[in-house]
């Protein structure tokens, strides 16, 4: 086996030093003088045994098993596996210059996707050398992508058939496409790969869609008894009919980060932010360090969804009023419907008013982003929540549970969240469903007014949940009613666990 640690500047020999320092080169201390001195470019280690062993282990696999199957219970024949379906070399990380190293011009920021160039991540034998990003498709689903493929229930060359995939709408392109500024977490042409990007495609590379556009029609409870208290109506285009079926536009994007323009928006070098994310992500990614000349990231997080109601086209015309919700991920409140938080019903409430402004003739949009528990995971909040109800859950108390577990109390970073807006073509926010002063601070840093900000109503918070949008007032959410001094929270308490254990489960 053949496996591949990376190049030094030039055609130098790598140094002790350069392995020392290069977070990107992991073998053994005792085998870094061989590496150090051999003359190659390339560092190899080759085992003409190991490669042996393996030929004679899959020639007598295919004896065995005529028709090329391989059984995933077999731990014998885990090599033959690995020889099927990858060749004997591994490559761990590649430095420019490097004859594997070759390209596909990426220029961030340019308004032709001709000239912009397609986005190239796929490691497979015809896209390997023309990568120009790091990373893989699918966000946080590439591992599972991976795990199809070790299991064998899927091809590792397999190509996607594109064949009426294509957007139901066709957004026109906004200026905002062509600016690298604007638009740093996802690729403003990864909505129609095939009409921008189809000449690479014929030519073997793999360019995937980071967008898609598609319709439907959905039905959510409290809009059903929105039609039954004359909230909302049947109009037969945006509600369809008593039961509450509205027609949807949904967009959903994965993340594509273009670091140096991520790196601003964070106000850090970008080389600090190439080394964080190395580090933190288990040094799964050395090309964050060793190829400074890829830009661009697909980071293995969520990403987000948007829903439109109303014609898509009115979303950016600045004639039409816009409601607009931004909602961040809360399984167990938006799926589930827990009390301790008011995540469900200013979902629900934002739903409503976005499907109000769209049958006055507006825009109403919700978007959707996977950032669960404040971007710090259902684990973390779970445990918050425990260390809140046995340690009394007072609203003054609120933020210093979750920085005791997490070590800060948001992780989300709204920074980042205009750039759908942008994409979208949103100029401006007549009607802001939202409190929070971070969502509205990030959307009007990047020039995108708001001109009238709604709280959800007193009648749609859940007792339990005062602790938190009580205490989420007091730091600076907006709001249009009362708000408490530090000694008034803590009076704010919410339910406790009793009887619980005197329940039979």
């Amino acid at each position: 086996m053949s496996i591949v640690f990376c190049k030094t500047m030039g055609d130098q020999p790598i140094s002790h030093l350069t392995l020392a320092e290069n977070p990107a080169v992991t073998e053994p201390p005792s085998k870094r003088a061989k590496f150090a001195n051999m003359p190659s470019a390339i560092l190899e280690e080759q085992d003409e045994q190991q490669q042996q062993q393996q030929q004679q282990q899959q020639q007598l696999q295919q004896k065995q098993r005529p028709n090329g199957v391989l059984s995933r219970k077999t731990s014998s024949s885990n090599s033959s596996v690995v020889s099927s379906r990858y060749n004997n070399r591994i490559v761990l990380t590649t430095y420019p210059g490097q004859s594997v190293a070759d390209p596909i011009s990426l220029e961030w920021g340019a308004a032709d996707p001709q000239e912009r160039g397609p986005i190239i991540v796929s490691r497979s034998d015809e896209s390997f050398k023309r990568r120009n990003a790091i990373g893989a498709h699918g966000g946080s689903y590439s591992f599972y992508n991976a795990l199809a493929i070790a299991a064998g229930d899927l091809a590792r060359d397999f190509r996607p058939n594109f064949t009426n995939t294509q957007p139901t709408f066709d957004f026109p392109q906004q200026p905002a496409w062509g600016d690298p500024k604007k638009i740093v977490s996802m690729d403003p042409f990864g909505n129609d790969v095939v009409k921008h990007f189809g000449k690479y495609m014929d030519e073997g590379l793999d360019v995937r869609p980071t967008i898609a556009v598609t319709r439907a029609t959905m039905r959510v409870s409290e809009i059903s008894e929105s039609l039954r208290h004359g909230r909302v109506s049947v109009d037969g285009s945006v509600v369809l009919n008593q039961a509450g079926d509205v027609r949807v536009t949904k967009v959903a994007v994965e993340p594509v980060w273009y670091l140096p323009g991520v790196a601003e928006r964070f106000g850090v070098e970008e080389s600090t932010l190439r080394r964080a994310l190395f580090e933190h992500t288990g040094g799964s990614y050395p090309e964050l360090i060793t190829r400074t000349d890829l830009n661009v990231f697909l980071p293995p997080i969520g990403g987000l969804t948007v829903y439109i109601f109303g014609p898509p086209e009115k979303v950016s015309d600045p004639n039409a009023k816009l409601a607009l919700r931004i909602h961040d991920e809360c399984n167990g409140s938006d799926v589930f419907q827990s009390d301790i938080c008011t995540c469900r019903p200013y979902l629900a409430f934002g739903i409503e008013e976005a499907i109000k402004e769209a049958q006055n003739g507006g825009s109403g949009v919700v978007i959707y982003f996977r950032k669960e528990g404040r971007a710090l995971g259902e684990v973390v909040k779970y445990l918050v929540y425990n260390a809140r109800k046995r340690g009394g859950d007072t609203a003054d108390k609120y933020f210093q549970r979750t920085e005791n577990v997490a070590g800060v109390r948001d992780m989300r970073f709204q920074a980042l969240m205009p750039d759908i807006l942008h994409w979208l073509g949103i100029t401006k926010i007549d009607r802001m469903l939202s409190m929070s002063n971070m969502k509205h601070d990030a959307i009007v840093e990047q020039g995108i007014p708001i001109y009238e900000r709604i709280p959800i109503p007193d009648e749609m918070i859940p007792a339990d949940s005062r602790v938190e949008i009580d205490a989420k007032i007091n730091a600076g959410y907006f709001t249009t009613g009362a708000t408490y001094t530090e000694e008034e929270l803590k009076k704010v308490e919410g339910r406790g666990w009793q009887g619980w254990e005197d329940a039979t489960h």
